[in-house]
């Protein structure tokens, strides 16, 4: 009987209870509502910070399925910052911002197991701004542009005031990052186990 075959079981349960442990995170996250500054109607909200955690500290694999997990809640429950659906996002000027996750939190994850395995923390604020700034700030222009009149530079402009938020999460996400990392260094290393004479069987 093979090891890897009685192990498998086990590692699934753990990673569902990690997607469900971040997926709660995200939707924690987003209890203490939104704040809209300015006529572009794009809310400040804390879940994006839960999106770069869960891509630094998941990998791609899992933190994706984490933001999928939170989307197709949000599908019936208002899981989404200020009491919102899925659907009401979606269907708003703002909805690229949520599709943007999905991309966001793999990209992150993906960029934060190249690093691996030592965590660096100036590279894992770059790894986040880009996926938690660059790329969910340019599906949600693009969909602002789709179902406005906004031009690329008018949404790029009435974007640019969440920027230094958006970085300070940045910066919390590889902090937290940095010091998980450091006190389980193989949570994103799947190490393969030394093979033993029932591996034939």
């Amino acid at each position: 009987m093979s090891t890897r075959t009685a192990g498998a079981p086990r590692n699934t349960a753990r990673d569902l209870a990690q997607v469900a442990v971040f997926a709660a995170l995200i939707i924690a996250l987003g209890l203490p509502g939104t704040i809209t500054i300015g006529s572009s109607g794009v809310p400040i909200t804390l879940q994006t910070l839960g999106v770069m955690v869960a891509g630094a500290l998941l990998g791609p694999r899992k933190g994706v399925l984490t933001v999928l997990t939170v989307i197709v809640l949000g599908l019936a429950l208002p899981v989404l910052a200020g009491g919102r659906t899925s659907l009401t996002s979606l269907s708003s000027v703002t909805g690229g911002f949520l599709i943007g996750w999905i991309p966001a939190v793999a990209l992150i994850g993906w960029l934060t197991v190249k690093m691996l395995p030592r965590y660096n923390v100036f590279i894992g604020i770059v790894i986040n701004a880009l996926g938690g700034i660059v790329v969910i700030y340019a599906f949600g222009i693009a969909g602002m542009m789709l179902r406005s009149d906004l031009t690329f530079w008018q949404a790029l402009s009435a974007n640019g005031t969440f920027v230094p938020g958006d970085l300070l999460k940045a910066v919390i996400a590889a902090v937290v990052a940095a010091q998980v990392h450091r006190a389980y260094p193989a949570l994103l290393t799947s190490a393969a186990p030394a093979r033993t004479p029932a591996d034939a069987v």
